[in-house]
Parts: C-alpha cells; sequence; structure tokens
C-alpha cells in the first residue's frame, strides 16, 4: 500500500470499521469439507437435470418480482405460517440480520445477545451503530438467566437474539429459560428474534409459538434446508410487524434464479428430508465415536455440527488439516470455547475420515 493510499483510507475509511477483522472463510480446495455446516448431498442427476432445464427457463432478463412473491407463498405453506403472521425474504439471512438492525435503530437502543453465537448480530449491530450488549453461556453453554435478565432489565434492548440451536455450540437452550427471557424482552416492549437456522436437525421450534407473541420473530434460512449457494433467508412474525421491517427491504434482493432454485426444492422437500435424516443418523454415528475417544468431549447437539474439547485443540486442528480434512477451529472466538472444534456432519464417508483424522491427530 503507498502512503498516499493510506491516507487516503485514513480520511474515507471509518475508524472501527477499519479496526475489524473480516469475516474468515478458509480455503477449502482439496480438502473434506467440514467446517462451514454445510449440506453434503448433492442433488440426484435426474433432478440436477430438471433443476438446470428450469433455471434455463427463467426471464433473466425481468426483476425478480413474481417469483420472490411465488417464493414467500411456497414458504409460507412450507412451514405452515400461523394466522396472522406473515414471511419476508431476505438474500440469507445475514441481509435480514441487518435489516433488521436498520429498521430498529431508535436512537439508544441496543441489540443483545448470548456469547458464544453467531457473530454477525454483533457485526450488524455495530456496524449500523447500534449498541451490542453480550451476555456469556454458563460453563456448559446454556443460558445464564440470571445475567440474561439483569441485562434485560438494564439496556432494554430492542432486539434480543436467541439462536436456536445456538451456533457455534449445537445445543437447545432450557425451554423454560427461554421462555422467561421472552415474557421480560416483552415487558421491556423490545423483540425476541429466534434464529432457526438448524431447524431441519432441531426437535423444536418456535413457529407455532410466534403466533401467541406479537413481539416474537422467527428467522431460518434454506443454507441448511441444502441450499446454501442459493443464499435465501426468511423471516415470519406478526403481519405488522414484517410489514414495517419491509419497508428497509432492499428492492428485488433475491435474484430470479435463487427464487426459482428455492421453489424447485420446496417442490422435492421430500428428498431434503431424506437427507436431512441421514444427516442425524450420522450426527448419532459421529456422538458415539467421540465418546469413545480418551480426551475428548463431545456436546449435545441438535444441529448438523457438533461442538468438541480436545486437549490441544491448535494440534488437533492442524493435525486433521494435513490428514485432508478441514474443520473450524473456534477456540479462538471465546474464552468459553478454550481448546474446542466444530465439526460438520458430512456424508458417512466423510464422517469416517473426519474420525479417523481426529483421532490419529490425538495419538
Amino acid at each position: 500500500m503507498t502512503p498516499r493510499l493510506a491516507d487516503r483510507l485514513r480520511a474515507t475509511i471509518r475508524q472501527d470499521v477499519a479496526s475489524m477483522h473480516g469475516y474468515a472463510i478458509q480455503p477449502s480446495a482439496g480438502f473434506v469439507k467440514l467446517d462451514a455446516m454445510e449440506n453434503p448431498f448433492s442433488l440426484p442427476p435426474a433432478l440436477q437435470t430438471a433443476l438446470g432445464e428450469r433455471l434455463g427457463r427463467v426471464a433473466i432478463n425481468r426483476y425478480p418480482a413474481q417469483c420472490a412473491a411465488d417464493v414467500v407463498a411456497a414458504l409460507s405453506s412450507f412451514v405452515d405460517l400461523p394466522a396472522g403472521c406473515k414471511l419476508m425474504l431476505g438474500n440469507g439471512s445475514d441481509e435480514l440480520i441487518d435489516m433488521l438492525s436498520v429498521a430498529c435503530n431508535v436512537p439508544g437502543a441496543s441489540i443483545l445477545a448470548p456469547l458464544p453465537g453467531f457473530v454477525m448480530y454483533e457485526m450488524s449491530a455495530k456496524l449500523r451503530g447500534l449498541t451490542f450488549v453480550g451476555v456469556p453461556l454458563t460453563a456448559d453453554f446454556e443460558l445464564d438467566e440470571g445475567a440474561m435478565l439483569s441485562a434485560i432489565e438494564t439496556h432494554a434492548p430492542a432486539l434480543t437474539y436467541i439462536a436456536y440451536p445456538n451456533n457455534p455450540t449445537a445445543n437447545l437452550f432450557d425451554e423454560r429459560v427461554v421462555e422467561r427471557i421472552v415474557a421480560a424482552v416483552g415487558a421491556q416492549r423490545g423483540l425476541v428474534v429466534f434464529d432457526e437456522a438448524y431447524q431441519p436437525f432441531s426437535s423444536r421450534t418456535w413457529m407455532q409459538g410466534m403466533a401467541q407473541h406479537e413481539h416474537v420473530l422467527v428467522m431460518r434460512t434454506l443454507s441448511k434446508f441444502g441450499l446454501a449457494g442459493v443464499r435465501l433467508g426468511y423471516l415470519c412474525g406478526a403481519a405488522a410487524l414484517i410489514d414495517e421491517v419491509e419497508k428497509v427491504r432492499p428492492p428485488y434482493n433475491v435474484s430470479a434464479l435463487n427464487a426459482e432454485a428455492a421453489l424447485f426444492a420446496l417442490e422435492h422437500a421430500d428428498e431434503y428430508a431424506r437427507q436431512a435424516a441421514v444427516l442425524c443418523a450420522e450426527r448419532g454415528r459421529l456422538q458415539r465415536a467421540l465418546a469413545a475417544m480418551p480426551g475428548v468431549h463431545a456436546f449435545p447437539s441438535e444441529a448438523n455440527m457438533i461442538l468438541v474439547r480436545v486437549p490441544d485443540s491448535k494440534t488437533a486442528f492442524d493435525g486433521m488439516k494435513a490428514r485432508g480434512v478441514l474443520v473450524k477451529h473456534i477456540a479462538g472466538l471465546h474464552p468459553l470455547l478454550a481448546n474446542c472444534l466444530r465439526l460438520t456432519v458430512g456424508t458417512p464417508d466423510e464422517n469416517d475420515l473426519m474420525i479417523r483424522a481426529l483421532r490419529e491427530s490425538l495419538a
């Protein structure tokens, strides 16, 4: 970088942005890729051909208005959207998180979330000029009810995020504690957003419970459903609330090709349900294999990932990478994650390789 460009950047780029670290994405070419909680299965060849032919007929010379409306209608039916609620689309959940930050940025507003959690809650809050309040989980990654209720009373957050299951810990929180937090946020006139990104692998959801709480929103993504490359998220809540958030949605934020791919996937939801069932079974097999490894502690999971604590996470990560298996080393994200790796559940063959690579890296 030249001195002139450095001076120009100091004059034009926000200092807090210049001090930030970008969202890290590991190079993965040539590895067994088990670091990003993706669905590892591709479509069967016949469906690949059908999807390609269908996308070839999309009117990409037109703005995506009707096709996006068709996705809203299809998803509303697919999730059995409660009466009185509406659904809106985002270019992945990340865009929805940012839209919520924009829409709820009233003077003095704050955003609250448990930590460790999804990094975009904090990043979006800070980039949009809101105060972020992070409340540490307990040592076993449960919600610290006392700390959460105290933070809600002190800060009266405009938005409280509860990842359900949580990322990167993969667990569902105690439902009784969650309900008391929802009530406390409601009493402070705030909103609760349940981030259900991993819903295809989870035993619980707030989709129907949302109807009894006008201040509760449910956010999901099709990424874990099996369409990470399509980038489509959706936000559900009381119709009047969604109508307000919709006002900050960029026009045509979902492309026609993405919308058509989503419609195709929903028409073949049985195939994706079959894939999710395989991944849930493989998650159980992985848990059993991990439990048999000396020095490894695998935490409970309701997602397509498993958080594990090992004696030396850096050595284990490097050893697995040297053996061609890429997982996520997250020990540096939060003190509670010391010596932790996050393992994505892959295909049976990929999981065999991951188990072997971890075992050998620990030896």
